[in-house]
This record gives structure tokens, sequence and C-alpha cells, in this order.
């Protein structure tokens, strides 16, 4: 087994491990404005309210991690292992810098019924529990498949510009710049599934403050086009989240019997 493939195996391990029903996934920036053409560092994290464990960068581990700056995409490169992931001059000398991570398909068996029923309630698809009832499955044994889209916004000089959609199978994008915008009314966002938005759909916001050990969170929802507007503070550090939940065929093998598809946004209000 080479390098790169014992890295991917034991970061599989140690995802595989954590329990489903509570552990978010997110790009942390070391810095969230930068001066103009500086360095851009970012750890790839998993855990709870904004505390846990840090990923190396394993390519066998995800099928996208970019930077979009002023219309261009440009690859994050590095050498597996590295750590911080994201370690890469500014590929461009201004602007608001996205950061883009997709990871490859996970798959994990839940330890019981109740931490199905926690992590479905917890995620507002409370409805797969009796789906998985009338569909006859196990639930000593349910399965899933998930995967993770996460986005991060980096202001890098004068940090103008704007996020967009990028084609993740389900996406939050950003409708404010936080670093040259009036955030006096909220941060607006677009949940999107497959490029259609997410209506009246539950969307997970994660707070915390400067000093603070974890983040708060409060539960919003999307309108009738897929947006939500959240109330920001002052050099706080933000993540948003949502998640879309499918039904799959498990098949004769016992495959999975479920996939979930994670959202994530991070960005950190200026203080003022």
């Amino acid at each position: 087994m080479t390098l790169l493939q014992s890295l991917a195996a034991a970061t599989a391990c140690m995802t595989l491990a954590l329990p489903a029903a509570a552990h978010e996934f997110w790009i942390a920036p070391l810095i969230y404005e930068v001066p103009s053409d500086s360095q851009l560092i970012a750890d790839i994290r998993v855990g709870e309210r904004m505390v846990g464990s840090a990923s190396a960068y394993i390519p066998p581990n995800f099928r996208r991690f970019e930077v979009r700056m002023n219309g261009e995409t440009f690859e994050v490169p590095g050498r597996a292992g590295d750590r911080p992931a994201l370690n890469m001059r500014s590929p461009e000398a201004e602007g608001l810098a996205v950061v883009v991570h997709e990871t490859k398909d996970y798959t994990l068996t839940y330890k019981d019924w109740d931490t199905f029923v926690e992590f479905t309630e917890h995620k507002d698809v409370t409805w797969a529990q009796q789906d998985h009832i009338d569909r006859g499955l196990p639930r000593d044994k349910v399965r899933e498949r998930y995967t993770r889209y996460g986005k991060s916004l980096i202001g890098v000089g004068a940090a103008e510009g704007s996020d967009a959609e990028v084609g993740l199978r389900t996406e939050i994008v950003a409708e404010t710049n936080p670093y040259t915008d009036d955030l006096s009314d909220g941060f607006t966002v677009r949940v999107l599934y497959e490029g259609a938005p997410r209506t009246d759909t539950q969307v997970e916001l994660f707070e915390k403050a400067p000093g603070a050990k974890e983040a708060t969170s409060s539960l919003h929802r999307t309108d009738a086009e897929g947006r939500v507007t959240l109330p920001v503070a002052a050099g706080h550090e933000y993540l948003v989240d949502s998640v879309v939940m499918n039904p799959l065929d498990p098949g004769a093998e016992d495959g999975p019997a479920w996939e979930s598809l994670w959202a994530s946004l991070t960005f950190r209000a200026p203080v003022q």
C-alpha cells in the first residue's frame, strides 16, 4: 500500500467512526480577510459546533478542491498529507475568494435506530423514519451513503466580488458579500439542490463569537425561492448548513438505504 493510500484509508476510518447524527463538515480559514496577493490557508474540519479535527490534503478523498476568484477557477495544489489542506498563494491579487470542496462518497451504519431518529429529527427529515419502516427495512442496521459539499468565503484585499452557483449537487450560494456589503439587515443565502431552489427547507446557522470555545446554533427556513436572510454579528464566525436526504434501493447485497448530501458555507462578519 502506498503512502497516499494509507493516508486515505486512515482518514476514511476516522470519518466513518464519527456518528452521523451530530457531526458537521466545514472549511475553516485561519484568516478570513487577508491583504492583497496573500496566502490562503484553511483547514477541512469535521466535528460539532465548529470544533473538530482537521483533515489533511488527500486527493483520493475529494472530487473537487478549488478556489474561484473574479470569474476564474484555480485548482488547489498540494502534496498528500499536507496540513492545513489549503495553503496556496491567492491566485488573484484582490477579490472574493470562494473555496470549494467536494468529498468522495462515504458509507456508514448507524449504531442503533435511536441514532437514526436523532439525526432525522435534528436535520428536519423525520419523514425518513416512516419511509424506512414502510419499505420493510431493518431498524437494527440502517446504512447510509453521504457526501459533503463545502464552500468558504475569504476576502483578499478590497475583497470585491460575489459568490455564484458552482455546480455542486447541493450547495449554499451567498447572495451577500460579507466583506463589502452592509450586514445590518443580515446575510442572505440561497440553498440549491441539483440547481433548483430548496423551498421551505431547514437551514442551521452555527455562530462562534471571538474567543468562544464552541459555536451556538439556530434554525431557520428558506422561502419560496430557496432564500433565507440570517442574522449576523460583527467579528463572529459562521457556518451555514443544510442537508438533503434521499431514499436509496439497498439492493440484494445490503447496500445503503439512504443518501445524505451536506452543504456548508463559512464566512466571518468583519469587525466594525
